[in-house]
């Protein structure tokens, strides 16, 4: 058994020159015989989901894997990704409505996300019935972002040594893992903004993160979580977001009007697309435009290119009013949306 599982079964720290040795033999497939490379990478990724480690063994454990990634090169000036850990109450896919508005009024985003875990649909899966592909290179990614001021990044911005993880595993899935694998998954990708959102929906998830965002040196980190215990911003709740520059407080109503509940924001599984696109064009009530708002003002706060809350929330207000959203998610299309569910 190697020494980086031994220690995490024990609860001991495990330092970078274990958490490097691991992806080594993993790479090299020589933790021992495959059945037991399979039974390592699946005690190891439990018994981070039953427990996330200390800071020290988390902060190395990122390190050894964000240090594979190969470099996407130069931050595209102003971009901004949002990114939630998931987790929380159900709602909508708010992250992914809010970056297109907020690509929208003129803020170039790249977006990552994931497939499902808890929810209804992830990002992944909301943008593969849309028809919207996800983009398969970092030049890929910069070709996107030049034409549509947005680019949805692909499998390419994680580690290589999570594919080899998930190969190892086969024909057991990642699924099982997905707790540990979300709340770590926002800072994994190697994404070239200039800063990111990200959503936080437990405590837990908030301080893993905290100190992983501190010794993020590729592009400004905001972390955000209010009262409602939600990976996004609510209008109705109060919010904070810690920055680099200190913390943010937006209490209920101080943006956007403190109005509606967590039903107003809740998934439409048999309705996804359609009711996205409608949210999209502010017609899925006035709660869900004020959310959607509210979050693409934030982008346009960590991006630099606003400077006051009011003015970046009504312009992404108006937005959706005209329904420029849409109308990007529309260009956006490769394909015919499916409509199975729908």
């Amino acid at each position: 058994m190697h020494q980086a599982l031994t220690a995490l079964l024990a609860a001991r720290p495990v330092d970078l020159a274990a958490w490097r040795s691991w992806w080594d033999q993993l790479e090299h497939r020589t933790l021992g015989p495959a059945d037991s490379d399979r039974a390592q990478a699946a005690a190891l990724l439990a018994a981070l989901t039953t427990r996330l480690p200390d800071p020290d063994t988390l902060t190395a454990l990122h390190t050894s894997l964000t240090e594979r990634t190969p470099d996407p090169g130069p931050a595209h000036p102003g971009s901004v990704n949002i990114v939630g850990t998931g987790g929380g109450p159900a709602t909508f896919n708010l992250s992914t409505a809010a970056a297109l508005t907020a690509a929208a009024i003129g803020i170039p985003v790249v977006k990552t996300g994931s497939r499902a875990y808890t929810s209804a649909a992830g990002s992944v899966d909301l943008l593969e019935r849309l028809g919207i592909t996800l983009t398969s290179s970092h030049t890929a990614t910069a070709d996107h972002l030049a034409r549509h001021n947005i680019a949805f990044a692909g499998p390419h911005v994680y580690p290589p040594a999570l594919t080899r993880l998930a190969r190892t595993l086969y024909p057991l899935t990642l699924k099982p893992f997905g707790a540990f694998l979300n709340t770590l998954g926002p800072l994994l990708a190697t994404v070239p903004v200039t800063a990111q959102l990200t959503g936080t929906a437990t405590p837990t998830a908030l301080a893993a993160l905290r100190p992983l965002a501190a010794n993020t040196t590729t592009r400004t980190v905001w972390l955000a979580h209010n009262s409602a215990g939600a990976d996004e911003l609510l209008p109705f709740a109060d919010n904070t977001l810690h920055t680099p520059d200190g913390d943010i407080h937006l209490p209920a109503g101080a943006v956007a009007p403190a109005e509606g509940t967590l039903a107003d924001l809740a998934p439409h599984p048999h309705d996804l697309t359609g009711h996205f696109l409608r949210a999209l064009a502010g017609r899925a009530g006035t709660t869900a435009t004020h959310t959607i708002a509210l979050n693409a003002a934030a982008l346009a706060l960590a991006s630099g290119r606003h400077t006051r809350w009011h003015t970046a929330y009504t312009t992404a207000l108006d937005a959706l009013a005209d329904g420029a959203p849409h109308a990007l998610a529309t260009r956006l299309a490769t394909r015919p949306r499916e409509t199975a569910g729908v």
